[in-house]
């Protein structure tokens, strides 16, 4: 029983999970000791409501990219435009129902979220055919679309930020099922892609691309086929995430939607212990990640730090679980904690009773008599 118990214990330790999970827990024992009412919950006219819940919903968005990009990364990719798409499904989408006969109805909202995510599914498509067809560098592909996004988005708007009126529409970014809609949605797609690649052949495969592409083709992957795909969905999760995101505030800025949401994507992914160089991958870890991230954020402005330090405050947090992660870094802390007193002790540490005490005998001694 010992022995089965020290074995659990180990595979706790060695997990990738379990500083992010630490790291977690502290945050929210931080907001608690600053606002004790922090785990409360409560349900109002059928809609839960609490810090809790808020962390969730304002999470969602995050969560969705992170899922998309986890793929992309498991097959030694990257995907910095996911950004840029978040604000041209918005744009699209706003543009799309300001311009309907009928602003208000549901048929303009479903048909601009169609529209939008259409195009989305078109920019992914661009950027799989830049990586795989024609085999540029990911960073350099996905980084055009980054660049030009915006510039899309604010062609579509005239550079003004558009308004709506939509119940449908903000139904998704801001609607309630007891649960807020964004958080229903990004578990549904979690549960969606985990069923995919975990009971299906689908994970291993993007596993092998990820760690040996010519390998995998030699062995009769299509790992072209993968990493397209692999592509288009992490637009398709960047712009439901656009539409959650101006749906939320029934709006389209160009300018400010999804600003940096690929940096804090490919954190979450990064510290729930997928590796950039590819291969295996966790989507578990993505959640937990994509959690750490949005705590993060409430923890600041719950603590009130300073808007100036934010991005300091939260990079110094990011770097301290990403070292803790690190066995490198883990068996150096190790190392300096053993006392060098230790091995001193070891030096002057009496002779036992009864050792043979033996003379250095020179080398031109030895043989003689």
């Amino acid at each position: 029983m010992t022995g089965r118990t020290t074995g659990v214990t180990a595979r706790i330790r060695q997990s990738t999970l379990v500083w992010p999970v630490l790291a977690l827990a502290a945050l929210l024992v931080v907001n608690v000791v600053v606002t004790p009412s922090f785990f409360d919950i409560r349900l109002q006219d059928g809609h839960l409501y609490g810090s809790l819940i808020d962390i969730l919903k304002n999470g969602a968005p995050t969560l969705l990219i992170a899922l998309g990009m986890t793929l992309v990364i498991a097959t030694r990719g990257i995907d910095l435009s996911v950004g840029a798409v978040v604000a041209i499904a918005g744009a699209v989408a706003c543009t799309s129902i300001a311009g309907a006969n009928d602003p208000g109805g549901a048929s303009a909202a479903f048909l601009a979220m169609t529209l939008a995510l259409a195009l989305c599914l078109l920019l992914g498509a661009w950027n799989g055919f830049l990586v795989s067809v024609l085999g540029i560098q990911p960073i350099i592909a996905t980084l055009v679309l980054m660049t030009a996004g915006r510039g899309i988005a604010m062609l579509i708007t005239d550079g003004q930020i558009v308004t709506v009126n939509n119940g449908t529409y903000a139904a998704v970014g801001a609607g309630f099922l007891v649960l807020p809609v964004a958080i229903l949605i990004s578990l549904g797609v979690f549960v969606l892609v985990a069923v995919l690649t975990r009971k299906t052949a689908l994970g291993m495969l993007i596993e092998a691309v990820g760690v040996n592409p010519t390998a995998s083709r030699l062995a009769g992957v299509r790992s072209r086929t993968i990493v397209w795909t692999v592509y288009v969905f992490a637009a398709l999760c960047a712009g439901v995430a656009g539409l959650m995101i101006s749906a939320n505030v029934s709006a389209a800025d160009a300018n400010n939607a999804g600003l940096w949401i690929e940096l804090d994507a490919i954190l979450a992914v990064v510290i729930g212990g997928t590796a950039l160089s590819g291969g295996r991958y966790s989507l578990t870890g993505t959640l937990v990640g994509a959690l750490l991230i949005q705590t993060l954020t409430t923890t600041v402005y719950t603590i009130g730090i300073p808007s100036e330090v934010t991005l300091v405050f939260k990079a110094l947090v990011v770097i301290a679980v990403c070292l803790l992660q690190s066995p490198k870094a883990r068996a150096l802390l190790r190392r300096n904690r053993t006392p060098a007193v230790a091995q001193a002790d070891i030096g002057d540490a009496p002779e036992p009773r009864g050792a043979t005490v033996t003379e250095d005998v020179p080398s031109s001694k030895v043989g003689q008599r």
